[in-house]
């Protein structure tokens, strides 16, 4: 049976949801061209339910990889299995890969959530709403389970890519990685991932988590007419995928670096008791050229 999708729009863009698909955002356009303001949907994505080819996804309980099979919190070891056939380890959380719940809706806005008891209880909701041009993201989430456990929250959108994209942020330190796409060290920004002025996407592969961050981004595209104003809340780090030779690359806000549960200090997870809620925000402000 086909899942009912979402669809919102202002006087300058239309959204489209997938509630049932993790709560996954379709697409994001403009009305007058039609240009894409995330990455258009992979075909067939919708029909084999796959939230990594639409255009942006939630990221809950945690972001990006975790090592080991698990980790430790107060009730113990916390096993996990790998939940991607495309990676070896527990990645991006499990809300992604559960059916959502549509609270409330009009035309500019809705209200999804999820009541999660895997790996652990939690209940999640997602507030969505077009107004101007500008998309706005705010997650909420409340711990439910009695046993606390450690909590990171992100999104994953994909944007466009093309010849002329161009990003400027400010971030002061990177974490290195190793061929497992693990962090190994944290550094300084090398020239070449430097954006606080406005710069191309390097050529070579990036696939890392960045810190130091104020939460502000700009991504210019003149191709396609427009540029995005983007600003994250509870997100001190994002993480930046630009796979080579592909259409898109990724600007992640996250709550915390890759792998946190197995860094010294846990830097940027939370540990949650029954009843504690933690919080992130994302807006894009779409501005036509």
């Amino acid at each position: 049976m086909t899942q009912p999708l979402l669809y919102l729009e202002d006087e300058l863009t239309r959204l489209t949801l997938a509630p049932h698909l993790g709560a996954s955002l379709v697409e994001w356009t403009l009305r007058s061209t039609g240009a894409p303001l995330l990455r258009p949907p992979a075909p067939q994505a919708l029909e084999n339910g796959l939230p990594g080819k639409l255009g942006c996804f939630p990221l809950i309980p945690w972001s990006n990889r975790i090592a080991q099979g698990g980790f430790d919190y107060p009730g113990g070891w916390l096993a996990l299995d790998a939940n991607s056939p495309n990676d070896p380890f527990p990645i991006h959380g499990s809300a992604w890969q559960q059916p959502w719940q549509v609270i409330e809706q009009n035309s500019q806005e809705a209200l999804l959530q999820l009541d999660s008891q895997h790996p652990f209880a939690y209940c999640a909701s997602l507030r969505i709403r077009l107004s101007g041009g500008q998309l706005q993201i705010a997650m909420h989430v409340t711990h439910t389970a009695k046993q606390p456990a450690w909590h990171g929250l992100g999104l994953h959108p994909y944007f466009p890519r093309t010849a002329g994209t161009r990003l400027q942020t400010r971030a002061n330190e990177v974490w290195k990685c190793d061929a497992s796409k693990l962090p190994t060290e944290l550094s300084a920004l090398p020239a070449e991932w430097d954006f606080q002025q406005a710069r191309t996407l390097p050529d070579t592969l990036v696939d890392n988590g960045f810190g130091g961050w104020d939460g502000n981004c700009l991504i210019q595209q003149p191709d396609l007419g427009y540029e995005l104003a983007c600003r994250a809340s509870g997100s001190p780090y994002f993480l930046l995928y630009c796979p080579v030779g592909l259409d898109f690359f990724c600007i992640e806000p996250v709550s915390h670096p890759v792998n946190a549960h197995h860094l010294p200090g846990r830097p940027g997870l939370r540990l949650l008791e029954q009843g504690q809620s933690v919080a992130l925000g994302f807006s894009m402000q779409c501005r036509e050229l």
